[in-house]
């Protein structure tokens, strides 16, 4: 399974001819197998609709207020699930942008459902859209824009 490890890309870097070659060496913190700390999530991919979906606990550890999932948290799950949609679409991407809206804190304990689609194409660039949801409500969502590096294998 090839992984998108979170590599945030300077886009002035990018129009110069900047190469960022990304490996999996399952340490990913969402999805690596081998890191002891990390979710070691596993993706459905659907590639006709360009989505991917996981779920996921999230553990007391990862708090940031008592009780309450920590942003950083959810920022990283919003860019791999929208990572991950992008590469079961065929396409090898490192995030060059992100914006995230936070619509409700998402307990500590709680099982989310990350949801990711391609929504677009311009040149170098994937326009992704990502969302975690809790019990079918809307979480948090996140607008991604990708840089495209290489055809994925």
């Amino acid at each position: 399974m090839l992984c998108i490890c979170i590599c945030v890309v300077n886009d002035q870097k990018m129009r110069k001819g900047y190469t960022v070659q990304v490996l999996d060496d399952g340490h990913c913190f969402i999805c690596g197998k081998d890191n002891p700390i990390g979710f070691k999530a596993e993706f459905t991919i659907d590639s006709e609709r360009r989505r991917a979906e996981t779920q996921v606990r999230i553990p007391e550890v990862y708090q940031g207020w008592q009780g309450i999932t920590h942003g950083g948290i959810i920022s990283a799950l919003l860019d791999e699930i929208c990572a991950q949609a992008c590469m079961g679409s065929g396409l090898m991407v490192v995030t060059s942008e992100i914006k995230i809206r936070y619509r409700a804190p998402i307990p500590t304990g709680s099982l989310v459902t990350a949801i990711g689609e391609v929504v677009g194409e311009r040149r170098k660039f994937v326009d992704v859209k990502g969302r975690l949801e809790l019990d079918g409500k809307v979480m948090a969502e996140a607008e991604v824009t990708m840089y495209r590096t290489a055809a994925a294998n």
